[in-house]
């Protein structure tokens, strides 16, 4: 594990661009792994500052977001496709055949899921995933207790999750469920970046580093990849002084 502390949002946001758009020169049909979250804003908003100062080419790179509110899809503007479009997918040259999105309104639960599986397989799995971590641990919506085995599938959100994730509905109801992909599906991946910042954070990452691997911080699993890197800005990693 490689643990990147910096001073603050900024910096984290800038250091993680700089990592992404490194790995895409290097491979121009990347296999992207993406959250989404208010950890995501910044650094999505430095990626775009820096694709076009180094005109980088998002044309052939392949996406993948990790999740969805079951019930919402790109129509819906609490979804988080309509989050990527916003915030990236808008502002750079990616191909519209490139993006690939659970679809939470699809009524064929287990057959979206595992058609997002092989999706994933076929490509030759992810090449790069970028998570951000729940204030409960969570990595994509794998919440405590969760499978170190789990694939895509759908999942019960906690209440803590909703309450976090309520500010992105204002006046609707945070959906109860999900469809995520699973702990395995991430471990698989070639590299992995974790991102946490702010005091919101601090709590978490805290258990993070003290904790040994458990599925009551699913995040902890991280710690057995090959190639993990862990980029915290010093309002979260003020629990470990």
């Amino acid at each position: 594990m490689k643990t990147i502390l910096v001073k603050d949002k900024k910096e984290a946001s800038k250091i993680a661009a700089e990592i992404i758009c490194k790995e895409i020169n290097k491979k121009r049909d990347l296999v992207l792994g993406l959250a989404t979250g208010k950890t995501m804003i910044p650094v999505y908003k430095e990626i775009t500052k820096l694709s076009k100062r180094q005109k980088i080419d998002f044309r052939e790179v392949k996406t993948f977001n990790l999740d969805e509110y079951l019930g919402l899809n790109e129509k819906d503007k609490e979804s988080f496709r309509t989050f990527m479009n916003k915030n990236l997918f808008g502002k750079i040259n990616i191909q519209e055949k490139n993006i690939s999105f659970l679809d939470g309104k699809n009524k064929g639960i287990k057959k979206e899921c595992k058609d997002y599986e092989n999706k994933i397989k076929k490509l030759g799995g992810i090449d790069l995933q970028i998570l951000g971590i729940g204030k409960n641990g969570h990595i994509a919506f794998n919440e405590p207790e969760s499978s170190f085995s789990s694939v895509t599938r759908k999942v019960k959100l906690t209440d803590q999750t909703r309450k976090d994730d309520s500010i992105f509905f204002k006046d609707k109801k945070t959906p109860e469920y999900a469809l995520t992909v699973g702990l395995k599906t991430i471990m698989n991946s070639k590299k992995i970046m974790l991102i946490a910042l702010g005091k919101e954070k601090t709590e978490i990452v805290k258990r993070f580093f003290q904790t040994k691997i458990t599925k009551k911080v699913p995040a902890t699993i991280l710690k057995k990849h090959k190639d993990f890197t862990f980029i915290i800005d010093k309002e979260a990693y003020k629990g470990m002084k």
